[in-house]
């Protein structure tokens, strides 16, 4: 039997919220493979009425656990989501249409509208924000880093025309409570960089002055101000974000 053409992969943790929708905007894919690390909602019984495949994995990091999911899948392509993205109706027929001749490169970037308090957020650097999340089987990975991992990936690239929605945070709960945790490990690599602020200009010039100047930018110059409240509130605490990941990074380096 040949291999499916296109294998989608999802990390999973307690997504019952998300998941549905995220699935019914791929479950024309030939192959779902969904690695769980211990949920105790819905979320497997969800993905098994999707017909996803489900890996159970204890957590053992966002890349690490990205990666394994995505040598998990046999397609001879493979799209990596986040358990909170979906795919437009656009983008569906793009990525099918795709495959019905031989693509030109060999992993392509996507578009992403960032959603905060349900709102897309244009402007301020948050769009269109293009991630590289489709590619050849074998042909790339995830960065080993605690937080914001990227796909590391040399070769022939091209971006689609389509956007993925990415439902980030519809609640300032849920954006808090991320915060919270990435910027812990933010601090980790920051840490790992030896970048703890250890002189008092250093310190306050990465936990007032750099977050300021960045508010300033994305808010003023880059027109963040034109997504009203909800484009106020996410420039606002992105730079509390900083503040917070250098402080932690400096708290670690006391002990």
């Amino acid at each position: 039997m040949s291999s499916p053409l296109l294998s989608v992969a999802i990390i999973t943790h307690n997504e019952e919220q998300n998941l549905p929708r995220t699935l019914a905007s791929i479950a024309w894919a030939h192959e779902i493979i969904v690695v769980d690390s211990g949920s105790i909602d819905n979320t497997l019984e969800i993905a098994r009425s999707f017909n996803a495949r489900i890996i159970e994995r204890a957590w053992q990091g966002f890349a690490a656990q990205k990666n394994f999911a995505i040598a998990e899948c046999t397609g001879d392509w493979i799209l990596s989501l986040d358990a909170d993205e979906e795919l437009t109706p656009e983008l569906q027929q793009e990525i099918r249409r795709l495959f019905t001749e031989p693509p030109l490169a060999d992993a392509f970037f996507i578009r992403r509208r960032n959603l905060f308090l349900g709102r897309w957020i244009k402007r301020g650097g948050f769009y269109p924000d293009p991630k590289l999340r489709l590619f050849r089987r074998g042909a790339a990975q995830f960065e080993d880093r605690p937080v914001h991992e990227t796909i590391a990936f040399q070769g022939e690239t091209a971006i689609l025309d389509n956007d993925l929605i990415h439902h980030a945070y519809p609640t300032l709960s849920t954006y808090t409570e991320h915060m919270e945790r990435y910027s812990t490990l933010g601090a980790e690599i920051l840490v790992a960089k030896g970048r703890t602020s250890r002189s008092w200009l250093g310190f306050a010039w990465n936990t007032v002055l750099v977050p300021v100047i960045s508010f300033k930018w994305n808010y003023f110059f880059r027109g963040g101000f034109l997504d009203g409240r909800e484009g106020l509130l996410l420039h606002l605490y992105q730079a509390v974000y900083t503040s917070w990941k250098y402080a932690k990074a400096w708290e670690k380096s006391r002990g």
